[in-house]
Parts: structure tokens; sequence; C-alpha cells
């Protein structure tokens, strides 16, 4: 059998992975990379997180896989014996804040979090204030906290650890840029390059990211994907903010430690969020609406100096901003893992597992991941996920 795999960021490297990790597989994996540097890869340009406060019980089961896998890396993606990946996992949660008119969302969420085995409390103000005394508490109603299993890492480094233990398996990670297919009354039967070459294949795997839907256009298939952009903004503050999480503030502003400093943003308003912009960092978002929430909801933060900034590309699925992952019924050896609207890293375990199962065997064998299948859009049967960030 043999696997092209067109995108090798962390969810087509995690992909090749699995796949040739999997002992009945039988064949060769090629990875279609444009940009092996991954100057402008969301894996490369992402705040890189993981939770499990979802609100659909899909990407809570996700999540437990994720964080399951990124705690026993070394399990997986060692290259040798001893030397595990230096992901930078840690753990203080995700702390999400609500208003009156948003807590009833936050309590109906944190049942389903729980049915799936999340580990999430809800915190009234006068707790929220006893255990995060920095915090502003007087205009919130409820805080839901993410106890265990939740944090950050550093994306770049479980992208490349991925990556180079495919390449042991025997992975094929190839320099150039696939420009569209060739088909025969089976399926897609080659990749075309840019330079008039062809890679014969018997699966495709779409993992292009922000540019997946140019890649199902080949294939006349439309996706909703889209490339948005998402500046992350980092500062420095002389205050102490003991015990941090990552704050997800009502306004939808969000910030967390990174090391000495913190990093912070927020969606820009759907007028002015177009379809692959420039990934030159949008400024004003910070001067307009960060700081003056950041210093609303942690006073302490008022003095803050930000020091830099970058902009990366979140590749949003319109449709319902959830994951896009299967076969289209219309092409069944093409494979789409697209549209995971901000949370394809901390995705990327489960999702490259799911995938090389439907490669190797057809179908799902460790997590169900039905839900995301494209049918559903076709259908016009969104699974809509409220917890965006």
């Amino acid at each position: 059998m043999r696997v092209v795999i067109i995108g090798g960021g962390a969810i087509g490297s995690a992909i090749a992975y699995f796949t040739l990790a999997d002992p009945h597989f039988r064949g060769s994996v090629t990875v279609v990379e444009r940009d092996p540097s991954y100057s402008r890869a969301s894996s490369a340009l992402s705040a890189s997180s993981i939770r499990q406060q979802f609100s659909t019980p899909i990407n809570i089961q996700i999540g437990l896989y994720g964080i399951d896998f990124l705690r026993n890396i070394g399990r997986h993606l060692s290259l040798a014996k001893g030397h595990a990946p230096d992901i930078g996992l840690t753990e203080p949660g995700y702390l999400f804040l609500a208003t009156p008119g948003g807590a009833p969302i936050l309590r109906e969420n944190q049942q389903v979090q729980l049915r799936e085995g999340a580990q999430v409390v809800l915190l009234e103000p006068a707790q929220l204030q006893a255990k995060f005394p920095w915090l502003t508490t007087s205009d919130l109603a409820l805080g839901s906290l993410g106890v265990r299993g939740e944090g950050w890492f550093d994306g770049y480094s479980l992208l490349q650890a991925f990556r180079q233990k495919a390449k042991v398996l025997g992975a094929h990670y190839l320099q150039a840029e696939a420009v569209g297919f060739a088909a025969n009354s089976h399926g897609i039967n080659c990749v075309r390059l840019i330079d008039g070459a062809e890679i014969e294949c018997d699966k495709v795997v779409n993992a292009a990211g922000p540019w997946a839907s140019h890649v199902a256009h080949w294939a006349h298939i439309d996706l909703p994907v889209r490339a948005r952009r998402r500046t992350v903004f980092v500062f420095q503050t002389p205050a102490s903010l003991p015990h941090c999480p990552l704050v997800i503030d009502p306004s939808g502003v969000y910030f967390r430690p990174e090391g000495a400093q913190f990093i912070c943003g927020v969606a820009p308003h759907a007028d002015h969020d177009p379809d692959e912009p420039s990934l030159e960092p949008q400024h004003e978002l910070f001067e307009e609406t960060v700081w003056p929430a950041l210093a609303q909801r942690v006073p302490a933060l008022a003095a803050l100096r930000q020091t830099r900034s970058w902009a990366g590309y979140y590749e949003m699925n319109i449709f319902d901003a959830n994951g896009i992952v299967g076969a289209h019924p219309s092409v069944p050896n093409l494979f789409f893992a697209n549209g995971f609207s901000g949370h394809g890293l901390q995705q990327s375990p489960a999702i490259g597992r799911g995938v090389s199962e439907l490669i190797v065997y057809g179908g799902y064998r460790t997590l169900d991941l039905t839900p995301l299948a494209f049918e559903r859009i076709l259908n016009d049967k969104p699974l809509l996920e409220r917890n965006i960030v």
C-alpha cells in the first residue's frame, strides 16, 4: 500500500508515525511538505495548549487521549531508549470565567465533561477570589477549572518528535509542492507536483492545514476550511500571579504564563477576520481589546509591558468549528484531517491514530471519530462546539 500525506505538520506527521508504527501496515508512506522550515505552519506558531473543557463528548475524548499520549511521550516517540522528547508539558489547568449570562453554559458543559471522565470543578466568585486573589471577580458568576489534564507544551517540539520518529520508522519526507491529483475509476492514483513529477499512491491524506481547501478542490470537493489569522502577544509584568492557569475571560481574551513572561490573545471580530490574510500581527488588537480586558480582570496587569508578538493561522472550519476527519463519500481513498479550528496540536495524537486506523483497517479501533465525519457537512448537521478559544 502506497500512502501519500500532503502536509508534514503535526497532524500529517502524527498520521505518518501511527501508520508506520502499526504492525499490520505493509507499504510506504510519503509526506509531501513544501516548507520543511515550517515558517508559516500552524504547528510552529501555535500557543500549544491542551484541555478537556469542551462541550462535545468527542472533543473531550480526544483531549483525554491526547494528554495521556503527551504524558507518556517517551513510550511512543523516543528515538533511543531512555531519551524521551522534551515537550515541556505543564498542567496548571484552564480557567473559563463567566458572567451571569454565561454561567448556565459552564454548568451544562461540566455535566458533559464529568460524564466523559474529565476532572473539572465549578468555582463560585468567593472561591475564585480565595484561590486566585489577583483576579477581579465582582462581575463574575462562575468559573470552570480543569484540575487535571489541562495545560500547555512546546508545540514545535511535538511536531519534530512526530516527524523524527516517523522518519526513523521509514517515512519519506519529500520537500515539494503538490498541485493536483490524477484519478481513475478506483479513485485518486497519483499526486502531481509543481515540477511535473507524479507520486503514485493507493491512499491520500489531506493534512494541508490552513490550505486544506485548495487540496480538496483538486478532487472537486468543497471543504469549509479557511486560513484565519490569530495573533499571540507576549508581555512582561512585575506582578506575581501565583498558580496562574490559562484564563479565558468572558470578553474572549485569554492569557497564561510562558516562562517568566505571559502570552495572550483574542479572536478578531468576525467583520475583521478575512480568509488567508498576511501573517503580520494585528497590533491594534492588543491596544484596543486585549490590554483593557487584562487590566480589568487582573488590576496588577495595568503595568504590563508588551515585548513581542507573532501571528499564525487557525485552520478554521467555518461550518461548525470542529475537525473534519475521514474519507469523502465520493472519493473513498482520499482521507481528510482538517479544520481543527485552533485545536490541531492538542488533537494530533488522537487524529493521527484514528486516520492511521482508517488507512490500515478501514475503520476505527481505538477512538471512534465518526462524529467528525464529512457526512455531517453534506447532510447539513453541524456538530457545534461552544468552547472555541
